[in-house]
């Protein structure tokens, strides 16, 4: 079998080769940016650094099957190109938007064949999350006995997305988000290509730069418009450059993680009273489409998952914004969920009834179904009131403190305490009413 690898110089690739086709004018800016290296991918130092695992396994000699994980426009489909480049495999492209079984069969086959003649394949699959299960099984044979060394890239969780059986046998490299530095970087690359300055103000830049969103293409593509946009000698400020561009619409899948992850940061920025943090991820959320009933709802379960009675307010207030916005739609309603956020966000915090309810849940489940003690059972026949239904039930109203102390679990499970209030805002007075009720209860030999 041939060497994995060919000359250590990464110059050999199939960009370098390609550099010619084509006018400058003609081609993208992001294409004609692209990586000839590895060296040369901006954001993803600890994949194709000096010491980055990419780099690593150049240096190695071997090369294994690997999942590319990160958002749009970074540097995934560049890499694969890339590593293609540097090895002495044969390289096959496809993407799961355009392929189905026929298409997999005939790339299968001539991996075969060649690895007949001693030759692997490195099989590039695009967005292989779009695969469906039984598609993605079918990588596994020639995954195994080294027919393909796969690399596929998605921007979805593999976790979610990939059969385990083909994440065991992929390793699993993510890719992160450009940072500010990194854009910057790749305009400056872009001006020094051109010959040419961006015609933007410091704070028109910077607003560019946040508009890409970690999406060096996206960064690429804006700067273009940019310069298309632009009249002779002028330089754009912030407004201006807002209105050209129409801004890019955030990454966000209401069905992914970009909903997932947003949802939780909301979640999590009310649980840690930070009312700043929550607004912010409420309105990410609400500028990138989510359905602000949605919000609503989550509000209502935070209100009840992380306020509780500490402040039982903040469950009116959560379910009287949803309403408001059901009753007054875009964008007057928006305002009341905003409300709300910042209430519950500074309401004390507490999870006791939270933590109660499921204390109670794994009870009922493991004790199946336990007769309450008889005395507060109702007796409304004289077979119940003979089996000793309602015997001896003291009415609280008339005992002394309207608290009879009587025991009211089943007779075999005995008492347990799943409540127990924090003491934090009104749950502190609730605190001290239980520990009166306790207190008679102990006084009076039921404790």
């Amino acid at each position: 079998m041939a060497d994995l690898f060919g000359p250590t110089t990464d110059d050999a690739t199939p960009e370098r080769e390609q550099a010619g086709q084509g006018t400058a004018v003609n081609r993208p800016l992001a294409d004609r940016l692209r990586p000839t290296r590895l060296s040369e991918v901006v954001g993803q130092n600890h994949l194709t650094g000096d010491d980055g695992a990419l780099t690593r396994m150049l240096r190695s000699g071997t090369l294994g099957s690997m999942i590319f994980w990160g958002p749009p426009g970074t540097g995934k489909t560049t890499v694969a190109r890339l590593l293609a480049g540097q090895t002495d495999l044969s390289f096959e492209q496809i993407s799961a938007i355009f392929s189905g079984v026929a298409e997999l069969k005939k790339v299968f086959e001539a991996a075969r064949m060649r690895w007949s003649q001693g030759r692997q394949t490195l099989l590039f699959v695009d967005e292989i999350h779009r695969f469906n299960r039984a598609q993605q099984d079918s990588f596994l044979p020639v995954m195994e006995n080294g027919t393909v060394i796969l690399v596929g890239a998605t921007t979805e969780n593999p976790s979610f997305e990939l059969n385990a059986a083909l994440l065991s046998r992929a390793r699993v490299l993510t890719f992160r988000s450009l940072d500010g530095e990194d854009i910057e970087a790749l305009l400056a690359k872009a001006e020094e290509t051109d010959e040419k300055k961006l015609p933007l103000d410091d704070e028109a830049r910077a607003v560019l730069i946040r508009m890409a969103d970690g999406d060096g293409r996206a960064a690429l593509t804006l700067a273009e418009e940019v310069w298309r946009s632009a009249k002779s000698g002028e330089t754009l400020d912030a407004e201006e450059l807002q209105s050209i561009l129409q801004r890019r619409a955030p990454v966000y899948d209401k069905s992914q993680d970009g909903h997932y992850n947003l949802i939780s940061a909301l979640h999590k920025a009310v649980r840690g009273s930070d009312p700043d943090a929550a607004l912010y991820y409420l309105c990410r959320m609400l500028d990138a489409g989510e359905h602000p009933l949605y919000l609503g709802r989550r509000l209502v379960r935070m209100a009840s998952e992380d306020i509780g009675l500490a402040d039982p307010q903040a469950l009116v207030i959560a379910n009287a914004a949803k309403d408001a916005y059901d009753y007054l739609g875009s964008p007057e309603g928006e305002l009341a969920l905003a409300e709300a956020t910042v209430y519950l966000a500074t309401a004390p915090k507490s999870n006791a009834v939270y933590t109660a309810y499921k204390a109670a849940m794994r009870s009922a489940k493991e004790n199946g179904s336990l007769l309450p003690p008889r005395h507060i059972l109702n007796a409304p026949t004289k077979l119940m009131k003979e089996e000793g239904y309602s015997e001896g039930y003291r009415y609280d109203h008339d005992e002394p403190d309207a608290f009879s102390s009587q025991d009211y679990f089943p007779e075999k499970m005995g008492r347990r305490d799943f409540y127990r209030p924090v003491d934090r805002g009104f749950e502190r007075e609730i605190g001290k009413r239980l520990e009166y009720w306790s207190k008679l209860r102990r006084d009076r030999g039921n404790g």
